[in-house]
């Protein structure tokens, strides 16, 4: 019988692993926090229409990647393929603009997207990012772009660069489009086949095309600058003075339109040259539209998502071995010989916990060398020795593995000692039982 295995774009994260995503996930928290945001978890699945007319009928989310399927009351729903909409879908049915205003957010969780799997991009990917609805000033652009790279930094990466564009608002980016859809249909056949349909529906999207051809075809059409409205040019004005007032470096970059239809005006990415051509480590924008687009009323927003695969897979090229407070380690091992002593150790595994302790005991009923040799290999620096002959004299015996001092230690002095030991305040006994 052959071995099942997991789908093809998903990963299995080993023990030896989580520490990094772990400091990533309490990292992003922290800088969240000292910002203002809090945390929002939406649903994993929604309706797709949510998608479809959140996101855009013609981006390629909707039109190739989205998990979709009717469920048994044969409704169409999609798997979460990334959570602006979802929050501004939360957002007006919770009537959370009636609140105070700008409404801060932030999220940690898994999306799916159906492409190819390459590095740092798979069908099942975790996001985090942060979303601020009910503000339309460019300070908060800065804000959420200042957040992303505090991460990172937090973090010790270096090497990051952010870039930068506007694509205008719902006044000024028509003419773009037009002036594009002129000079592109001169080209035509040089476009490829993605390329040629997006010509008319969305021709933004030719901009950030990875075609060879269509790229080289990019660099040759004017900036979207030069078509802005007053508005959207003092609106980037704006956010382009807060970065420098952050001493935070930008690359103007007139081909990053990110590929999702609901953005208006900032658009960012940032991005590191260790991931090669998938360089992105998180990106996003300004979406004053898609409010109304979703049965809302007109409501600014701004935010980014990040992909949390992409930024442990940097750090681990840069030789972060660090992991967290949360990584499961055992401070103290109890080895026990005979069924009086497993049950006296179970008792004192589960005192020792109570009190912040971190302590494991054998569940296998091996021998006391082979016991030893398990603690050692997981890297405990204290075992508890009970048998027989600590039971009669009412003491154990504490080896210290690091230096392989044994002491001997009375029953009621056990939780005082080893909670000493670990620097934890309480100085409490734990009777013997008889």
């Amino acid at each position: 019988m052959t071995h099942i295995r997991a789908p093809r774009g998903t990963i299995d994260v080993f023990p030896e692993k989580p520490g990094i995503w772990q400091r990533l996930e309490e990292t992003v928290r922290s800088v969240c926090r000292n910002a203002g945001y809090t945390e929002i978890r939406t649903p994993i699945f929604e309706h797709t229409e949510l998608f479809q007319r959140g996101v855009g009928e013609s981006t390629d989310i909707v039109e190739k990647e989205m998990y979709t399927f009717l469920d048994k009351g044969e409704r169409s729903i999609t798997l979460r393929p990334e959570g602006t909409a979802p929050v501004v879908r939360a957002y007006l049915e919770h009537k959370m603009w009636a609140g105070p205003q700008p409404v801060k957010v932030y999220y940690i969780g898994p999306m799916f997207r159906y492409e190819r799997p390459q590095l740092g991009r798979l069908r099942q990917h975790t996001q985090f990012g942060v979303e601020a609805l009910g503000a339309s000033s460019p300070a908060l652009d800065a804000e959420v772009i200042s957040i992303l790279i505090s991460v990172y930094q937090h973090l010790g990466l270096s090497g990051f660069v952010v870039r930068l564009n506007s694509i205008g608002c719902s006044e000024c980016r028509p003419r773009y489009k037009e002036s594009l859809v002129n000079l592109l249909s001169e080209h035509v056949d040089e476009l490829c086949a993605d390329c040629r349909r997006r010509l008319r529906r969305n021709p933004l999207r030719v901009l950030d095309c990875k075609n060879e051809r269509c790229a080289i075809l990019a660099k040759e059409l004017p900036p979207i600058f030069e078509y802005l409205c007053e508005d959207c040019s003092r609106h980037f004005g704006g956010v382009t003075e807060c970065l420098k007032a952050l001493d935070l470096v930008y690359e103007l970059d007139p081909t990053i339109v990110r590929g999702l239809d609901y953005y208006t005006k900032t658009v960012f990415e940032v991005v590191h040259s260790g991931l090669g051509a998938q360089d992105a480590l998180g990106g996003g924008g300004r979406y004053d539209g898609l409010a109304e687009e979703l049965g809302g009323t007109q409501t600014p927003g701004v935010g980014f998502a990040a992909g949390i695969e992409r930024a442990v897979q940097v750090l681990q090229d840069a030789g972060d071995k660090e992991t967290s407070t949360d990584a499961g380690e055992v401070t103290v091992f109890i080895a026990a010989m005979g069924d009086e002593a497993k049950i006296e150790a179970f008792r004192i595994t589960h005192a020792l916990r109570k009190q912040g302790i971190s302590t494991d005991i054998d569940y296998l009923d091996r021998s006391l060398r082979a016991q030893m040799k398990y603690a050692d290999r997981q890297g405990v620096k204290t075992v508890v020795i009970i048998g027989e002959d600590e039971l009669k004299g009412d003491y154990v015996i504490v080896r210290d593995m690091v230096t392989g001092e044994q002491t001997r230690v009375p029953f009621g002095d056990l939780i005082k000692i080893l909670t000493q030991n670990t620097i934890l305040s309480k100085d409490l006994k734990l009777p013997r039982e008889k």
